[in-house]
C-alpha cells in the first residue's frame, strides 16, 4: 500500500543530543520513535487493521494474472450477458479442440443478418485469456451448445433479457434487472406448441410488408418448432407483431409468439441479438 504524507504531517520534533558519549542510545531512541510514528501513520491511513489487510489481499489477487490452463469459467452475471459475433467463419465443436465438429457458421446467416451466439462459459489459457467459448447454437435440437474459438468471434455485452410466460400469455422485457415492457401475447396452439426452454435472440428481421402476419418486425430466437419439421429453415420460432390483434391472449399460433405491433416496435428497438430468452410453461 502506498502512503502519501502531506507537507508537515507526522513531523517529529528532533532530539537535541546531550553533550555526552550517549550518542548510540540517542540514535536507538530515534529509530524506535520513527517506527512508532510510521505504524501510527499506516493505521490512520488504512483505518481498521483487518479491513486494510483484506483490501490489500483483494487488490493483490486482482493483479495475479495466472490461471490453470484449460480451466473453464462461467461468463456473465444476472444483469449482463455476452454475445459472440462471428467475424468471418466459425466452426462449432462438441468439445474444445479441432475434432468433433458440429457445424460451421459464416459472418452472416441464411437471412443475411450477422451470426450471433450466446456465450455461456470460457476456456482459459495460463494467462487467463479466453481460448474457447461455450455458446448456445441456433440448431436443432433445441438448447444445442458447442465450443467456438475465441479468435473467430468478438464479444458484445448485453443488458437485456426476455421472459415469456406461456400460462400467463405474456412477454416481459428486462434491462439491467428492471422491467421495461410487458405485453399480452398469442402463443402456440396445443397442436403446434411454443417450445419451452432457455434460448437467445439470434436474429432480428424486418418484413417487407409491415401490415402482414408478422407485423413490423420479428425477433428470432434460437428455438425451433418440435412438430413442424417440414417448415422452411426447420420451423424457427420468433416473437413478432400481428395483423390479428383480436387473437392476442390465445393459444392459436404455429409456435411463434405474437404481440401488439406498437409494443413489438418498442421491444425490437431495445432488444439486441444475444439477449437471453426464457420460455416457461
Amino acid at each position: 500500500m502506498r502512503i502519501k504524507y502531506r507537507k508537515g504531517e507526522e513531523s517529529v520534533t528532533p532530539f537535541t543530543p546531550a553533550a555526552t558519549d550517549e550518542t548510540g542510545r540517542y540514535r536507538a531512541c530515534v529509530r524506535v520513535l520513527l517506527l512508532i510514528l510510521l505504524a501510527s501513520a499506516i493505521a490512520g491511513c488504512g483505518g481498521d487493521r483487518t479491513a486494510s489487510t483484506s483490501s490489500d489481499v483483494a487488490a493483490a489477487k486482482k493483479t495475479v494474472r495466472t490461471c490453470v490452463a484449460g480451466s473453464t469459467r462461467p461468463v456473465g452475471t444476472a444483469r449482463t450477458s455476452y454475445a459472440a459475433v462471428v467475424q468471418k467463419l466459425a466452426h462449432a465443436y462438441r468439445t474444445p479442440g479441432l475434432t468433433s465438429r458440429l457445424a460451421s457458421f459464416r459472418r452472416r446467416n441464411v437471412n443475411g443478418v450477422p451470426t450471433v451466439f450466446a456465450v455461456l462459459a470460457k476456456r482459459l489459457d495460463a494467462r487467463c485469456e479466453a481460448v474457447w467459448y461455450r455458446v448456445q447454437l441456433p440448431l436443432k435440437p433445441n438448447g444445442s451448445t458447442g465450443w467456438v474459438r475465441a479468435a473467430d468471434v468478438q464479444l458484445a455485452a448485453v443488458t437485456t433479457r426476455i421472459e415469456v410466460d406461456l400460462s400467463e400469455r405474456r412477454v416481459t422485457l428486462f434491462d439491467r434487472g428492471r422491467r421495461r415492457l410487458s405485453a399480452t401475447a398469442a402463443i402456440g396452439s396445443p397442436q403446434t406448441p411454443t417450445p419451452t426452454g432457455r434460448y437467445y435472440v439470434n436474429q432480428r428481421l424486418v418484413p417487407t410488408d409491415a401490415s402482414g402476419p408478422f407485423g413490423p418486425g420479428a425477433i428470432g430466437i434460437s428455438a425451433f418448432s418440435e412438430v413442424l419439421t417440414g417448415w422452411t429453415q426447420g420451423g424457427p420460432i420468433a416473437i413478432h407483431g400481428t395483423n390479428r390483434p383480436d387473437l392476442l391472449g390465445r393459444a392459436v399460433s404455429n409456435g411463434c409468439i405474437r404481440i401488439r405491433n406498437d409494443l413489438l416496435r418498442r421491444l425490437f428497438a431495445r432488444t439486441l441479438a444475444g439477449t437471453p430468452v426464457s420460455v416457461r410453461a
